[in-house]
């Protein structure tokens, strides 16, 4: 089954996350995506914010390795992710189509310090802005 490329921007920007469900992309890059805004309550989503632009990870995985991840999601942590076509730019600036998990509906929870900390520990490592990094740190509870 071919790779697809997905955009990450919570904790499944963690390597150490994705390895808890034996998932090892072979390629990652930073990316950013244009027109969402990330909100952690009690899980990170996006959400369409014109005035925002969110920073995760370009990852290339199977369409099998994704409902894996996906029914994770549901069944251990009880959210619903459903895929949505992006457009995401890299670092480099090459724009890369890519799918991106968003829940259409959470209720809002306070985050866990914890959780916050599994998105800001690969926020840092990949040199994300220091502003977005000071973001994903005002949502620890």
């Amino acid at each position: 089954m071919p790779n697809v490329w997905t955009f990450f921007y919570g904790s499944y920007m963690n390597r150490g996350v994705l390895r808890e469900v034996d998932i090892v992309p072979a390629r990652f890059e930073a990316a950013r995506l244009a027109g969402y805004d990330i909100v952690i309550a009690p899980r990170a989503n996006l959400v369409p914010s014109p005035d925002h632009c969110a920073y995760g990870l370009v990852a290339e995985v199977t369409h099998a390795e994704l409902n894996r991840l996906y029914a994770h999601a549901q069944d251990v942590l009880g959210e619903t992710y459903l895929p949505h076509p992006v457009l995401a730019e890299t670092r480099e600036g090459r724009w890369l189509p890519a799918l991106c998990y968003l829940a259409p509906a959470m209720e809002p929870r306070p985050a866990e310090p914890a959780y916050v900390d599994r998105i800001v520990a690969p926020a840092r490592e990949h040199g994300f802005p220091e502003a977005y990094i000071s973001r994903l740190e005002r949502f620890r509870a």
